[in-house]
């Protein structure tokens, strides 16, 4: 039997680069240096702090000011196992001692923007930070690290992390492009929330300015680690929460990329209007698009409440009319659609919501409904975010699929900020519109999302039952085993509990301006951000 220590296999389902005036020869030219990269963003910025955050309206226009221990190959980033060091010097370490110690060798000479040298303490106090975070901080991805015991530096510039078991999904975890690498002093001296409202850290970019509402401004690092780069002089990423705005900037060469990506119509309008001037590429996205019943509200307490909600929507046709208007597409369940651990049609059609006889579904909906005490024309607030793609679209669509069984959702849009308030902290909604957006594509961390020990748990349950469950996934060896627990895990999540409700993978289309060179698009909005890698042939 294979083991999936270092490793876990994954099938050819992302990254199809459409080139619109020759792409693949672009490559081959030489790097010119220096410019202004202008970036539109469809998205404000709630904090600047990785560890908390899970939007792309924070990643790009700030992840350019920091820095991993490790990232994906940019060169590479449709790879779910192509890893390189950023401040790890060398290789990406395998594991010793049966795959249970990771020992990474730190780079010498590295400084934060504000002077600060870089040492494995600095790693250390990060990765504490992440994984052992005190009481009350927020930690997003706290549970992709359930297999580590400890992070220690044994000396000045060397890092290791002890685990608990062999896991496989350990080094995918650590390169999560929002794992930022603070500075042990700004910690000490400011605490844990302080990375919320400001920036210091080693990227390829020092921090200029953020005028809210407008634009956030970096300029290049003198000191990069990465000797030559970057090849920008600096970047600009404009706000524009509008797609129309968006399109415009691109179409009217006042911005030349959106690293997010565009429904079908829209790269479609930029190609007919730009011809070679523009490049198109795309690809499958780890990412997909939920809505998430309050259990602390009633009648959300009740599972057969949850039921109805997902035996309401109609994916399968929704796939079809969707994928024509929205950046979303693929019918699929907790895993990553095409992933050898995600479940096949014939699994699907078995989980509540996702049978193709929609009829029937609906009537069960409604008994349901009738059983658990809920009259027709119940009405309930549905929080959502005041974003076009995918969020209004889905948004409106599900108001009418649930409108089918009898149910009125009052559909209350906020900004992005509020909109993360109202989750994350006042939880003053019924059901909201949410979201499993990963970055690199690595099943067993990317489900943690589905577990009440989330650090994004929004449901605000508990299911103890789902925790043993994941344990034993988090320990699997082999794929057969990890795909056999997969489907248990996934059963009692969306299934016998509906906890969240699974509507529709979404699919990455980025057209830019064809002098954008060296950026490769990856499964994944959170990926490639880095920007270093980027030059403008002009």
């Amino acid at each position: 039997m294979k083991r999936l220590y270092s490793k876990i296999a994954i099938s050819a389902v992302v990254g199809a680069v459409l080139a619109v005036g020759g792409f693949g020869a672009a490559q081959a030219q030489k790097v010119k240096r220096g410019g202004i990269l202008n970036f539109v963003v469809g998205s404000k910025i709630p904090s600047y702090d990785g560890h908390v955050e899970s939007t792309f309206g924070m990643i790009h226009p700030i992840r350019p000011f920091y820095s991993l221990l490790i990232r994906i190959n940019p060169d590479n980033p449709s790879s779910p196992t192509d890893f390189v060091c950023d401040l790890c010097k060398g290789k990406v370490p395998t594991g010793t001692d049966g795959g249970k110690t990771y020992t990474f060798k730190i780079r010498t000479g590295v400084q934060f923007h504000d002077g600060t040298p870089l040492t494995a303490q600095d790693i250390v106090a990060t990765y504490k930070k992440i994984i052992f975070p005190p009481k009350g901080i927020a930690s997003s991805r706290k549970a992709f690290f359930k297999m580590v015991d400890s992070v220690s530096a044994p000396d000045k510039f060397t890092v290791v992390f002890k685990l608990k078991f062999p896991s496989g999904a350990f080094i995918p975890a650590v390169a999560t492009p929002f794992n930022f690498v603070y500075s042990k002093k700004d910690l000490d001296t400011h605490g844990y929330t302080w990375h919320k409202k400001n920036i210091n850290g080693t990227g390829a970019f020092r921090f200029v300015q953020h005028q809210p509402g407008s634009f956030v401004e970096g300029k290049a690092y003198e000191r990069y680690h990465h000797i030559g780069k970057p090849y920008l002089d600096g970047y600009k990423a404009i706000s524009a929460p509008k797609m129309a705005l968006r399109l415009q900037a691109i179409r009217g060469d006042r911005a030349s990329i959106e690293f997010r990506g565009f429904p079908p119509k829209a790269r479609d309008d930029l190609v007919k209007a730009l011809g070679d001037k523009i490049t198109v590429q795309e690809s499958d996205w780890n990412c997909v698009l939920l809505f998430t019943p309050n259990q602390d509200r009633k009648p959300f307490d009740d599972v057969r409440v949850r039921k109805a909600l997902n035996l309401a929507v109609d994916r399968w046709g929704g796939s079809k009319y969707l994928s024509q208007i929205a950046i979303v597409k693929t019918v699929g369940g907790v895993v990553f659609p095409g992933h050898p651990l995600a479940a096949t049609k014939a699994e699907l059609v078995k989980l509540t919501g996702f049978g193709t006889d929609l009829e029937k579904a609906r009537v069960e909906a409604r008994r349901l409904l009738k059983e658990a005490g809920v009259k027709e024309g119940f009405t309930f607030d549905f929080s959502n975010r005041g974003v076009d793609q995918p969020y209004k679209v889905v948004g409106t669509w599900l108001v009418g699929q649930w409108k089918k069984i009898g149910l009125v959702a009052k559909q209350r849009v906020q900004p992005s900020g509020p909109f993360y308030n109202t989750l994350r902290k006042t939880g003053d909604f019924d059901v909201s519109i949410d979201f499993n957006c990963q970055s690199v594509i690595n099943p067993i961390a990317d489900v943690t999302k589905f577990l009440g020990s989330s650090g994004s748990n929004y449901g605000h349950y508990d299911d103890p039952v789902l925790e043993k469950i994941y344990d034993r996934l988090l320990r699997a060896e082999t794929e057969s085993d990890q795909r056999k627990i997969m489907r248990e895990y996934e059963n009692r999540a969306i299934n016998e509990m509906a906890h969240l409700g699974i509507t529709l993978w979404w699919y990455k289309i980025n057209p830019h301006r064809s002098y954008v060179k060296g950026w490769k698009i990856a499964p994944s909005h959170y990926l490639n951000q880095s920007l270093d890698q980027i030059w403008l042939d002009k």
